[in-house]
């Protein structure tokens, strides 16, 4: 089927915004493509410090440069649940390699951090600016020059992100994401929300609280609400950069094992020796991204991806605005309901029929480009409507379900749970921010209410613990952007807020600050920019103001007040900077971009160019 008139639109009008970008970004990229081993242009001393460390069939290998040579980037760590099965992954690739006619070697590895150790912590403000590190860690872990494929192991929230950016500027080599998968089931994502608002109106003590934490995060893989980790998985599909259904399946199994061993061989099937070549410059196109966009809504996904998309987008020299989201978010409805947006988990939206479902139905209504060019080959994103199945600890792929098993987590386009996308473009005499509306009641869209301005989380608990908060209000929170502090998520105030809410007063949340994937019931104006820092009409903002937040219009905006007459307020004073590293960060916080344009503080920089001159030479 054609792909709806509105969509093709809106892809036309982002192709049209990013024609020069995007064509300097593919010819950097074709400047560096090189027929054969990359490494046959490495001297005989490089090449022997490649291979020294290597056992004698792979050494013979490499030196001889038969064989493609598959680099790993890891981001494993055995603290992090959605990063700890990794560990086993390096062998399995390399054997897996091997079989195949290749050989792998681990590049380098990448930090992990987890915004569910670090929420309402002073190292929640290292969070964002990790993305951008895992990808100048990834890019030193490539300058080898060395693979001719890239096997990226990867899940949650700034790994994805940061590695697709790297993968990206390396566009000129096949790159392929191999994830990890969710976590069984656990307590219920309703009931530790419950809990947590007992906890924070004094009903219950921190024992309950803890219990209740440990009994929803308890094994191996990812967090299985629909946060970002998990939007990340969903994205990877839809965007063709890892194998059809993989997303979903359990750590550990041999499930897991076997499409891993698939990913391998499709790395090595992909590699410039081969007639399937197959860049990723080749694979993230307009298309691939709009295709992201659609993704993002159909599943009511993070917000955090307002983010990263547009910085993975500008990678491949794609340009997207909040404005695109909000279009698309007009067109694609919501077609899912998994926590935040409903009570079941990732683990029942695969079991209902999951990506492979969700692709084929978006598809059937024209809602997704299926001529694009993906890791899997074959017949474009179509490819993605099968699902694996195992038979003798081998993988095929057949044909995915064309009818949901579970209707109320996983609809048709026909009967949605929404008509829109539920993403807000928030626009007025604030600024522009965002807000995911699809997790809140469409009762409490709208709030007009004085204005609690605050710098600092700690102030509003302190607030709530003096019992200041029995009112309607809009909390300001300010000072919270990426050049401030580097846009830590602030849920630590959502179970108050939450409370309040549920107590009948109308509250809401304004801020230069993330919500991410979790963003919840209470009405939240997030990312808003120009941020506080660089004079945004919020460091303006006086406690008692009238602020009017509007989910439904995108209305966010100070009521009757003369910004002109008004000084800027000043950032508070940071006290510690170093405790946590925060002060390393320092030259990242002054450059970084706005939210909208991906809160990047890796500029416009080019491709590791080498000259045509230079190539030829080679």
């Amino acid at each position: 089927m054609s792909v709806l008139s509105a969509l093709q639109s809106v892809t036309d009008r982002i192709a049209e915004r990013s024609a020069g970008t995007r064509q300097a970004y593919l010819d950097a990229c074709k400047a560096n493509m090189r027929p054969g081993p990359r490494r046959v242009r490495l001297s005989e001393g490089n090449l022997a410090h490649a291979s020294a460390a290597c056992p004698v069939l792979e050494k013979t290998q490499i030196l001889g440069a038969s064989w493609p040579n598959l680099g790993i980037v890891t981001a494993y760590n055995d603290m992090l649940s959605a990063h700890q099965p990794f560990e086993r992954f390096p062998d399995l690739i390399k054997t897996a390699a091997r079989n195949n006619g290749a050989t792998a070697q681990v590049a380098g590895g990448v930090p992990a951090m987890c915004d569910g150790v670090t929420q309402g912590r002073d190292g929640m403000e290292l969070s964002l600016f990790s993305r951008d590190t895992i990808a100048r860690s990834t890019a030193i872990a490539l300058s080898h020059d060395c693979f001719d494929s890239v096997i990226h192991l990867g899940v949650c929230d700034k790994i994805v992100p940061g590695l697709m950016i790297a993968a990206l500027r390396y566009g000129y080599l096949p790159h392929i994401f191999a994830p990890a998968g969710p976590m069984p089931s656990g307590l219920t994502n309703p009931e530790k929300a419950r809990v947590r608002q007992q906890f924070a109106a004094g009903e219950v003590g921190r024992d309950v609280l803890l219990a209740a934490e440990s009994a929803s995060y308890h094994a191996p893989g990812t967090c299985t609400f629909y946060g970002t980790a998990n939007t990340n998985q969903m994205l990877m599909e839809v965007m063709g950069m890892q194998l059809p259904g993989s997303s979903f399946v359990h750590p550990n199994t041999p499930m897991r094992d076997a499409v891993t061993t698939a990913t391998v061989a499709r790395a090595v099937a992909i590699t410039n020796m081969t007639d399937d070549f197959t860049p990723a410059c080749d694979v993230i196109d307009v298309k691939a991204v709009v295709n992201g966009l659609v993704g993002l809504m159909a599943t009511g996904g993070s917000t955090n991806l307002t983010i990263h998309l547009s910085a993975i987008a500008a990678s491949a020299g794609v340009r997207i605005t909040w404005d695109d989201y909000a279009d698309i978010s007009r067109i694609v409805p919501l077609i899912c309901k998994i926590y935040p947006n409903g009570v079941s988990d990732v683990n029942h939206f695969h079991a209902a029929g999951g990506m492979p479902f969700l692709i084929g139905e978006l598809l059937r209504e024209g809602m997704l480009h299926d001529d694009t060019k993906t890791v899997a080959g074959g017949e474009g994103l179509h490819e993605y409507t099968k699902e694996p199945v195992l038979a003798d600890e081998t993988v095929s792929w057949r044909d995915g379900p064309t009818e949901t098993l579970a209707p109320e987590i996983l609809t048709t386009v026909s009967e949605p749970f929404r008509a829109d996308g539920g993403l807000s473009l928030m626009s007025g005499n604030l600024g522009r921010g965002v807000m995911k509306v699809s997790a809140v009641k469409p009762e409490n869209w709208m709030v007009s209410a004085p204005a609690i301005v605050i710098d600092e989380q700690d102030d509003l608990i302190a607030m709530h613990k003096r019992g200041e908060l029995e009112r309607d209000f809009v909390v300001v929170l300010r000072f919270q952007g990426p050049q401030a502090n580097g846009m830590p998520e602030l849920h630590k105030l959502t179970p108050i807020l939450g409370l309040q809410q549920d107590k009948g007063f109308r509250v809401a949340m304004v801020t230069d600050g993330r919500m991410s994937g979790a963003s919840g019931k209470v009405p939240a104006a997030i990312h808003m920019h120009p941020e506080a820092l660089v004079g945004g009409p919020i460091a303006k903002l006086r406690t008692g103001d009238i602020i009017h937040v509007d989910g439904g219009t995108g209305t966010v905006r100070a009521v009757d007040v003369d910004f002109d007459s008004r000084e800027v307020a000043s950032a508070p004073v940071r006290a510690n900077l170093s405790a946590l590293g925060m002060n390393m960060f320092a030259p990242q916080r002054a450059v970084t971009s706005d939210a909208e344009s991906g809160a990047s503080t890796l500029g416009d920089m080019p491709l590791m160019t080498v000259s045509t001159a230079s190539i030829a030479a080679e």
